[in-house]
């Protein structure tokens, strides 16, 4: 198949508004495609050029981008740049200007190029980089330009995640979703969409429902519940167990010794490689006394002298690609391990809470003199039990706990009341703050006018409907620094229009839209229901909104898709009532 092709299909879904239409377009091309096309076709169409953990970049600056589109039309950088700010996409901006005619390079032949020019590096390697780009655009027509560029730029903008893909191989398949749940284990237990249509197109459905965790592709993790009390956790779960709620980086770690070296991974919560900002771990882990191992775990900093761990705040400096051995100085990490999802060969999701523990815990006895503990657990039975724990780890300085099913199997990418969180309460009726996503920001008036931004529209995610919706406009909590910082970073992801994956009321449009990428917390006095923002909201029912809404930080260790679900907005609504009576 011609890449010529696939260029008209992400046009095709770039129009289309209908996420039923967009599944059923994508299910009729894979469906034609090889194997390795329709691999090759899911990864960019995510805007990546490999499964997103594997973080392959272009590392090239939209100045560079600028000079290669100049090079290529013919007219200078300055004009490119001018066009640039008018329209905010690199892409339509050579779409506009290039007039060659389509070589007919096949999906194979781009995507190769693509890789080649990502992995140059080296001295030199920039120029090289935009050389070799210049070379594979004079061979496409205006629209295969047009979606190279913003592939390289991140910025596809087809209005769909993985959700919308997931429900594609199904059509793909038996023309419905019947296979959805299926499809969206074998994602789960391996978060590599690319590999499980590859597995799907080339050995079947059977295939894709015997996927089992693979050491260096990561599993999507679990996620936690929610309720207002102890007791009502008690009421919940029964006797069951409580384990320190930390602030800090949750990991998933693989540990690999069956080669000549060992390979030691360390995976975000967003399932990104973050292996390269903790060297310091590294040696720690490999002296795990196991072949091979999946686990997760809570980094940390912390204070020897004092005995305390560090805020979140400050331990996220950790998160930088220089200066790594400096910051690892400044910053000593500690590994709190927590779960076992794989070890030695075998899959540990179908083993309990508490088989997985004995497991966990027999390994991390055996290591010496290393910073890499087992967390915390004590078994509690009645809501005094729990509440008196909870009250302890608060007055430790932790966030709360995580209390969890004895009994219960692991279930990747899934949130249930398996594991049920805790947080300190704040004083408003919402104990617990949202993640939200960014949508855009309004210019603002008086005072903040001057700054080209006064406050900013924030969503959250309907997983059902692979969509994000509104919830609250944000203009508290930030310095005037911080605002314009807010603006730079919605600069870079603006988009002309509001993307077909954003749900908004007409009266709440922004200012300037932006890509749904940048999460944040929200801390508000509580959740009301609204009859303009659409997070939750149905045909017979009002939305959700937030009252009092302030910006608490980034959470750059979450994808937007790892945000507050509105399903979760729902339940939150209900429970901070329950809390309220309670008190």
């Amino acid at each position: 198949m011609k890449f010529s092709q696939v260029a008209q299909l992400f046009e095709t879904l770039e129009n289309t508004a209908s996420r039923v239409e967009k599944t059923k377009l994508l299910a009729s091309v894979l469906q034609v495609m090889t194997a390795q096309q329709a691999q090759i076709v899911t990864y960019l169409s995510l805007g990546d050029l490999y499964a997103c953990y594997q973080n392959l970049q272009f590392n090239i600056a939209d100045k560079g981008l600028i000079e290669i589109i100049a090079s290529l039309v013919g007219v200078s950088s300055a004009d490119v740049a001018s066009e640039y700010k008018k329209t905010g996409d690199l892409g339509s901006v050579v779409q506009a200007d290039w007039q060659g005619v389509d070589q007919g390079l096949t999906i194979e032949q781009v995507y190769e190029q693509l890789i080649f020019v990502a992995k140059i590096q080296g001295n030199g390697s920039t120029e090289l980089k935009l050389q070799y780009l210049v070379l594979l655009l004079q061979q496409l027509d205006g629209l295969s330009a047009k979606y190279v560029v913003r592939v390289i730029t991140k910025s596809l903008r087809l209005g769909f995640s993985d959700m919308t893909l997931i429900d594609a191989f199904s059509w793909m398949l038996v023309g419905n979703k019947s296979l959805q749940d299926s499809i969206e284990y074998a994602y789960n237990v391996c978060a590599d969409l690319g590999l499980v249509i590859y597995t799907l197109k080339h050995d079947g459905i059977d295939a894709v429902e015997k996927m089992t965790p693979q050491v260096g592709i990561p599993i999507r993790p679990a996620a936690a519940e929610r309720l207002a009390t102890p007791h009502d956790v008690i009421d919940k779960l029964g006797t069951c167990v409580a384990q320190p709620k930390l602030d800090g980086f949750r990991l998933q770690i693989h540990l690999d010794k069956r080669g000549h070296e060992p390979i030691v991974k360390f995976y975000s919560r967003n399932l990104i490689d973050m292996s390269q900002m903790f060297p310091d771990l590294v040696q720690e882990i490999i002296q795990l006394p196991v072949q091979t191992l999946i686990c997760e775990g809570e980094a940390i900093g912390y204070q020897e002298a004092t005995d305390t761990f560090l805020q979140f705040q400050e331990t996220v400096r950790r998160k930088r690609k220089h200066n790594i051995g400096q910051v690892a100085d400044e910053i000593p990490l500690r590994v709190y391990l927590f779960d076992l999802l794989y070890l030695n060969g075998q899959s540990m999701l179908e083993s309990t809470h508490e088989d997985r523990r004995i497991q966990l815990g027999s390994i991390v006895d055996r290591l010496k003199n290393v910073d890499v503990f087992l967390i915390d657990e004590k078994i509690v039975s009645t809501g005094k039990d729990l509440d008196d724990y909870f009250l302890q780890t608060i007055t430790a300085g932790l966030e709360g706990l995580v209390v969890k099913k004895i009994d219960a199997v692991y279930q990747p990418g899934k949130r249930n009341f398996n594991w049920i969180k805790l947080k300190r309460r704040t004083g408003q009726k919402l104990g617990d703050t949202i993640d939200t996503v960014v949508l855009g920001y309004y210019f603002g008036q008086g005072r903040r006018a001057n700054l080209g931004i006064g406050a900013f529209l924030v969503g959250v995610y309907n997983q059902e409907q692979d969509c994000f919706e509104s919830i609250a406009k944000v203009g508290t909590g930030m310095t005037d620094i911080e605002f314009i910082d807010l603006k730079i970073r919605c600069d870079q992801i603006a988009v002309a229009d509001k993307p077909d994956n954003v749900i908004v009321a007409k009266s709440l449009w922004p200012d300037v839209w932006t890509y749904p990428n940048i999460v944040c917390e929200i801390r508000a006095d509580d959740i009301t229901q609204s009859p303009l923002h659409t997070a939750g909201k149905t045909d017979s029912s009002l939305g959700y909104a937030l009252r009092f809404p302030r910006f608490i930080q980034y959470r750059i260790d979450k994808s937007a898709i790892n945000a507050t679900t509105s399903v979760e907005l729902a339940h939150l609504y209900e429970i901070q009532y329950q809390q309220v009576l309670k008190d």
